[in-house]
């Protein structure tokens, strides 16, 4: 049994299938495994969120239906009892995201490297999978050559094209289109977007952090959270909450017009109470600071954003503080984005994550076309499809 990629979905497919005696060779083009799993780490990692299950699976838009039913076999209180299971302790923080006692992923990836080499599970590094050969085999390029494997079955994991530098490169698309495999259009998610062009001052204040503040696209609630400045425009952790909706409407308009609310613990008569103050000689910067706390990069925006006529106007200005016009005009390059949206479409695989159209050919994690937000849900629903890919192999074997 073959599997290609060796990040979460691949490792997770590998444990289960050895545990069943499948004997595994694993291969990965970088020179360790993980990489990207590494990489996520970098400030604590994130494992999975706490929320309860129904709202857990409405964090994957359009592919609900099918990580729905990965996650029926392995939800986030399975997710935590095996990383217990590796020695590694959990705790929920303050907004329901769970994380390794120690907040690093480090440890867990050795403790589960070592697992699976006592399972018997053989890891090759530094063998990028290119494709197949006329005969249909495996074409690995090793520092020792290109090798030819033969499989029963094979499994392929090998994420989407968000980090390129770090083995996930996009670069299965075109071998698996030569075999007629529908591939939805590879797209940034989780991703920063580009605002129709800073003026000067609003360039300064790159860098940024706009807290305490509601974004909402029309028609939707609003959510309430933080975002960064950007030389370009905006990202951050609310930003890329809505990501998926963002991308969908430049799609289909060209432009995404966010309604951004710079004080949403205020009601717009508290707001209009407050700037119907006298202000004396104060300049309006001053006055926004003085009776609202709006200053920096909130004060910034509002002066970008805003027509010119409304900041002269209490009644117009308190309706721009509660509800202000943020168009966005594109994602940022894919390079730079935390995950990848589109991919193999889920209708060209059966229950057990096998291509219709190939036989004995498996696909797992992040190359499938779902989505989801930051959060941990990305790593869950990862994990979920290599082992469901794993008992759909199992079940191909037998």
């Amino acid at each position: 049994m073959a599997i290609i990629g060796g990040g979460p979905a691949g490792l997770m497919a590998a444990e289960v299938l050895a545990s069943h005696g499948v004997p595994v060779d694993l291969f990965d083009a970088m020179p360790s495994l993980g990489r990207k799993f590494l990489l996520a780490g970098v400030g604590g990692l994130n494992i999975t969120h706490a929320e309860d299950k129904a709202q857990f699976i409405q964090r994957y838009s359009s592919g609900q239906p099918r990580v729905a039913d990965w996650l029926e076999h392995f939800d986030a209180e399975a997710l935590r009892t095996w990383v217990h299971g590796l020695g590694i302790e959990t705790f929920v923080g303050s907004s329901g995201r769970v994380f390794p006692r120690e907040m690093k992923a480090a440890p867990l990836l050795r403790a589960w490297l070592r697992r699976l080499r006592q399972q018997g599970v053989r890891l090759h590094t530094r063998s990028r999978w290119l494709g197949w050969s006329a005969e249909g085999a495996l074409r690995i390029a090793s520092p020792d050559g290109e090798r030819l494997i033969t499989a029963q079955a094979c499994l392929l994991a090998l994420g989407g094209a968000s980090w390129p530098k770090l083995g996930s490169d996009g670069s299965w698309v075109a071998p698996l289109q030569a075999r007629g495999i529908r591939v939805n259009a590879l797209q940034p998610s989780n991703c920063g977007f580009d605002g129709p062009g800073w003026s000067e001052h609003l360039t300064r204040q790159a860098g940024a952090a706009v807290k305490n503040v509601s974004l909402a696209l029309p028609g939707q609630p609003p959510r309430l959270g933080e975002f960064i400045l950007t030389a370009h425009g905006v990202e951050g952790s609310l930003v890329y909450a809505l990501s998926s909706t963002i991308r969908t409407q430049i799609n289909q308009h060209g432009q995404a017009l966010l309604h951004l609310d710079l004080l949403p613990a205020l009601s717009p008569t508290h707001v209009l109470q407050r700037l119907s103050k006298p202000r004396g000689k104060a300049s309006l910067a001053r006055h926004l600071q003085r009776q609202l706390g709006l200053d920096g990069a909130k004060a910034a925006l509002l002066r970008e954003l805003a027509p010119a006529s409304a900041l002269a106007e209490p009644a117009q200005l308190a309706a721009q503080i509660k509800q202000l016009t943020l168009p966005l005009c594109r994602p940022r390059p894919l390079t730079e984005a935390i995950s990848t949206a589109g991919g193999i479409a889920l209708d060209e695989l059966d229950d057990g994550l096998m291509l219709k159209r190939s036989p004995g050919l498996f696909c797992a994690g992040e190359m499938l076309d779902w989505d989801a937000p930051t959060g941990g849900y990305l790593l869950t629903a990862c994990l979920a499809s290599g082992r469901q890919a794993a008992h759909g192999i199992l079940t191909w074997l037998a």
